[in-house]
């Protein structure tokens, strides 16, 4: 095979061409042979230099440059060509997003070290999962391995070895697919109420089921809250499909108010939007980003956070969210007032942005109010289907992994079930097993992401653990070693310097000024998923207990950090867990407040416990009502009673506290007067025995919302859906009879009996 670099691209660009497919070429060698070679490329392939993106450390072509760790710029773009260089590093979360950013008949170029040796290279993604007490010598190379194995098996990827000038693999498919030009056009629905050429515009019968959809979000059906959901693979035509409603809308006189992580995600939909608008003869007025129509509608764009704070979602029609699962749960929750909503996101994790919209946002939409119609896109618009370089991305990145199909699992339960030791080597040779385990952790967690798969093959802190049933996964954890840190790096982190994969010894040293916290060694539990088809059957418990039992007489203790939600603070304490902390800004990704829990399992773990639910229990009436006032009261609640009895400060109040609440609760006097006494017992009772004083779910909540975290009566009452504020105030006064008659002195009891007559 004759070694012609140029030649070479120039087939792979023609066949990518007239396949509407695209190509991957692999320059392998050292970095300076790998950039001429791309350039001449470059030079010879007829595309504009700004049809072209380089991702990589320096700005060394005339097109666009961005870094890896900015790649998430290119969501909701494409390019004729991107080149990726990764001889710094590998990001796997870069190499999922530049390859959707390739549209049909480019070009995704990879400049790599010798692929035979590029497994010997230590890179600045390796130095990232050298956590201590680990070092860099400690990390592997079985991702790149992995990585390199599915380059030379799949079709469409050529591979040039600029040291040996040899190419190894042409890419070429021959003999190519032909192009399929003869497709039927497609026609608007019977009953639809858009304009026929809007549907004109669509490519595929998904995007014309699509943007039907979004019909409903129209004005006919006033007074009932409406959200649309798409979601798609990359290169489907969710943005197109969304652009085209947009412009529908807007024609229609509504007021079209569109936003995404970046203006240059929303880009894609305002393109279509100004199409559709020219074709209708309906654009009045046409700037960057905003559209005004001559039926008085628009379409304007406004950044989610703005668009919350502002108050301009209170004065829109209807709000178009592109690129959803980029943005934080929380911010998604709050663009929930809108009555009439969509949301467009990408399913297969391009974005690095985890899964926080399928896992938790739906579940968070299908409470509220909104009738939603949901529509999967899943025909390719932007290439071919069957397009070999998605097919290697799926592969390679494991975008597509999936746990077994519920009927080969619907029998599993802890007494049918194995515990296994998911090793890296058996994960990088077992496909079925990675995929699955793979596969739990994507459908179960919102962060779960490419960068995720190299972890979990080459972070030396990092082991698994399985449930498995007749060989197929059914729960899965995956473990990190943390702690056992030498005196230096524990006062590195006492003094506010970062060290990577520590993240609870981290937070109790740097944040709760617990200098020793990095001694004890634990495994903290980075995420633990179950079989969707057998949850509630006691699995994620067993693999909790299997791990403890494997674990106990190794290590000091096992942990947990997560975003705090009720039903997850039951199980970890059900399961032994007890709350450290409550973190006082919210996940990003989650939206949520994180919670710390540990499970001490020897001496020195029982100390490092001890001294943290006490401090916790101690601090956290002050954080509810600052920092943490916003808290769920569920939350609150059920964080205080992970809480051991022994940790809770005593009740110290003094005889006029006392007849303070005990006059609040049994006769004429008000809370209001003085909190802090009320306060302290309400602390005392979450911390207490559940069964040393029977009060309801309603009456609890009472307690965190008004006692704790000191919101208005109003508020309260509205919350509790109490009539009245004067009934509410009331019922706080109840609530504390029993804690009184339980925990009350002489003194309190006296008061008490007075008012009793």
């Amino acid at each position: 095979m004759s070694f012609d670099v140029v030649g070479l691209a120039e087939s792979l660009a023609g066949e990518a061409s007239a396949t509407n497919e695209r190509r991957l070429l692999v320059l392998s060698g050292e970095r300076e042979r790998g950039y001429a070679a791309l350039e001449s490329v470059l030079d010879a392939l007829p595309v504009a230099i700004t049809a072209t993106t380089l991702v990589g450390p320096d700005d060394r072509l005339r097109c666009e440059q961005v870094t890896q760790a900015h790649a998430r710029k290119l969501l909701g773009t494409t390019q004729a060509v991107v080149a990726l260089d990764v001889h710094d590093g590998l990001r796997p979360n870069a190499l999922g997003t530049v390859t959707g950013a390739v549209d049909g008949g480019g070009l995704l170029v990879l400049l790599t070290p010798p692929l035979e040796s590029w497994s010997e290279v230590q890179d600045t993604f390796d130095e990232s999962l050298a956590v201590p007490p680990y070092s860099l010598a400690d990390v592997t190379s079985r991702f790149r391995d992995r990585l390199v194995e599915t380059l030379y098996a799949h079709r469409g990827i050529a591979v040039v070895d600029l040291e040996a000038e040899r190419i190894e693999d042409d890419g070429l498919t021959r003999p190519a697919p032909q192009r399929t030009e003869s497709t039927p056009p497609l026609e608007a629905p019977a009953d639809a109420s858009f304009p026929t050429a809007v549907y004109e515009a669509c490519q595929t019968a998904d995007q014309v089921d699509a943007v039907g959809a979004f019909e409903s979000l129209g004005a006919a059906d006033e007074g009932t809250a409406r959200a649309v959901v798409l979601e798609a693979d990359r290169g489907r035509g969710k943005s197109s499909a969304a652009g085209l409603a947009a412009g529908a809308l807007a024609a229609s006189g509504e007021d079209v108010l569109v936003t995404a992580p970046r203006w240059r995600n929303a880009r894609e939909v305002f393109e279509r939007a100004r199409e559709r608008l020219v074709a209708l003869d309906r654009l009045a007025e046409s700037a960057s980003r905003r559209l005004e129509t001559t039926t008085g509608g628009c379409i304007r764009f406004r950044t989610p956070t703005l668009l919350v704070d502002d108050g301009s979602l209170d004065g829109a029609d209807i709000v178009i969210v592109d690129e959803a699962a980029a943005l934080p749960v929380r911010l998604l929750e709050s663009l929930l007032a809108a009555d009439r909503i969509a949301f467009a996101t990408t399913i297969h994790g391009y974005e690095g942005a985890g899964r926080g919209f399928s896992v938790r946002f739906r579940d968070r939409l299908a409470e509220r109010d909104h009738v939603v119609e949901a529509r999967t896109l899943r025909e390719p618009i932007r290439y071919a289907a069957g397009d070999p370089v998605e097919v290697w991305a799926f592969r390679a990145l494991l975008l597509d992994a999936r746990p077994p199909v519920d009927p080969l699992v619907a029998d599993a339960d802890p007494g049918a079930v194995e515990y296994r030791r998911l090793e890296h080597d058996e994960l990088l040779t077992d496909e079925p097993v990675l995929r699955e385990a793979f596969g739990l952790l994507v459908l179960a967690h919102y962060r779960t992401e490419p960068n995720d798969l190299a972890r979990l093959l080459d972070a030396p802190n990092l082991e698994a653990r399985a449930l498995v049933y007749d060989g197929h996964v059914v729960s899965v954890a995956l473990l990190a070693r943390e702690g056992g840190l030498a005196d230096k790096t524990r006062a590195e982190m006492y003094e506010g310097g970062r060290v990577r994969g520590n993240m609870l010894p981290d937070v109790l040293t740097s944040q709760l000024r617990d200098e020793s916290a990095g001694d004890p060694v634990g495994i903290r539990v980075v995420r633990i998923a179950t079989h969707h088809a057998v949850r509630s059957q006691g699995l994620g418990s067993h693999l909790l207990e299997r791990i403890r039992t494997e674990f106990a007489e190794n290590v000091d203790w096992l942990g947990t950090s997560f975003g705090a939600t009720a039903r997850l603070l039951s199980f970890w304490r059900e399961n032994g867990y007890r709350t450290v902390h409550v973190s006082t800004t919210r996940n990003d990704a989650s939206g949520e407040y994180s919670a710390l829990m540990l499970a001490p399992t020897s001496e020195a773990g029982w100390a490092l416990c001890d001294r943290h639910t006490t401090w916790f229990a101690r601090r956290f009436p002050s954080v509810c009502a600052d920092t943490l006032r916003d808290l769920e009261p569920d939350v609150a609640r059920l964080a205080l009673r992970s809480v051991p009895p022994e940790s809770a400060p005593p009740v110290e109040l003094s005889d006029h506290e006392w007849r303070v609440v005990a006059g609040a609760a049994y006769g004429p006097g008000l809370f209001d007067v003085d909190p802090r006494p009320f306060r302290q017992l309400a602390v005392r009772y979450f911390l207490d025995d559940p069964d040393a004083v029977d009060l309801s779910a309603r009456e609890e909540r009472l307690l965190v919302l008004r006692a704790l975290q000191g919101r208005d009566w109003a508020s309260v009452a509205e919350g509790l859906e109490y009539h009245s504020t004067g009934q509410c105030m009331r019922a706080i006064g109840e609530a504390f009879c029993p804690l009184i008659d339980h925990y009350g002195t002489g003194t309190a009891l006296e008061a008490r009996d007075r008012f009793r007559g």
